[in-house]
């Protein structure tokens, strides 16, 4: 399959903009996942603005290669376009993970300054590798997920916590949990199997997740939006004609817009949703949000202490906003 793809991946480049387009773009979350509802979306609006010379078809939930190797397989022209978690590049450059340090944007408007700060960097991190970015969309803003409420941070010390990144790992550390890293469609089967017993996510991974079948409480802590990203192999899109790469910018910025609409639309309705099938959703406490900030101010130092000088100047520009 990844052999036909990269050989379908060098016949598009010789043809240049001259043929019609069939692109493969894998995503690493599932159908029922909004970030894939909309890049279904950008696909089928693309379809359309090119009358079918730009066809793309999304490979969802991990099904063509796993999310660990969607960047590396758009990088090497594999498929020409892909959709991975931002902050899972965190150990390449700080300035990847900025949108995961707990507590430093906890709202859809402090997200969208902090892409604001973020988007020239990335855009010239990406860049040095052959890329592009197109769209990014954060999720609802992570939440805590366990059986039995959490009067404070110590509550966490001895679980198994489910990390997706560095900073969840560092996190994990921190409270005294141990992270175990999982994707997000073996959630179900990590719980069932007790490989994890706690995680911070968002409502949507959780209510696609069924969580209710494992854990009983959650508390919107609302601890960051991470954001996932949709890019493109520069050589591949400058293979395009004028036209058809001015339809997949246009596509792209519809499909930014509409999807941070969607995930603050998501954030209800998925909260919602956990609380209907049985699991009690809770503020909390004052204590426990100062414990968590503590542990906010503790990452973010030890982050600008390993950042590179690009990083800290995403930092600077959000605060001084």
């Amino acid at each position: 399959m990844k052999t036909w793809i990269a050989a379908a991946a060098g016949m598009m480049l010789s043809a240049g903009g001259a043929l019609a387009q069939a692109w493969d773009m894998p995503t690493p979350y599932g159908d029922a996942t909004f970030h894939t509802q909309n890049i279904a979306q950008f696909a089928d609006d693309l379809r359309e603005a090119t009358d079918g010379a730009l066809d793309i078809t999304v490979h969802s939930a991990g099904s063509l290669f796993p999310h660990a190797e969607i960047k590396n397989a758009v990088r090497s022209r594999q498929v020409p376009i892909g959709e991975f978690l931002l902050s899972r590049l965190s150990n390449e450059d700080a300035a990847y993970g900025l949108d995961t340090q707990p507590f430093l944007a906890t709202s859809y408007e402090q997200a969208q300054k902090l892409w604001e700060a973020q988007k020239p960097v990335i855009t010239e991190l990406l860049a040095e590798e052959g890329l592009m970015p197109l769209f990014s969309v954060p999720w609802p803003a992570q939440g805590l997920y366990t059986n039995g409420e959490i009067a404070g941070v110590d509550g966490l010390g001895g679980l198994r916590f489910r990390a997706y990144n560095a900073s969840l790992e560092e996190f994990a550390q921190i409270v005294g949990a141990a992270p175990v890293q999982v994707e997000a469609p073996d959630i179900p089967q990590a719980f069932s199997t007790g490989q994890v017993e706690a995680m911070i996510t968002s409502p949507s991974t959780g209510a696609n997740s069924s969580a209710w079948d494992f854990v009983s409480h959650f508390s919107p802590i609302n601890a960051w939006l991470p954001k996932n990203i949709v890019v493109v192999n520069q050589r591949v899109f400058d293979g395009l004609d004028e036209a058809t790469q001015a339809a997949v910018m246009d596509a792209a910025a519809a499909a930014e817009q509409r999807g941070w609409e969607m995930s603050a639309t998501e954030a209800e309705e998925k909260t919602a949703v956990l609380a209907e099938n049985g699991v009690e959703v809770y503020a909390p406490s004052d204590a426990l949000m100062a414990e968590l900030l503590d542990v906010g101010t503790q990452m973010l130092e030890t982050w600008e202490d390993a950042a590179s000088d690009q990083a800290k100047s995403i930092l600077t520009g959000y605060q001084s906003n």
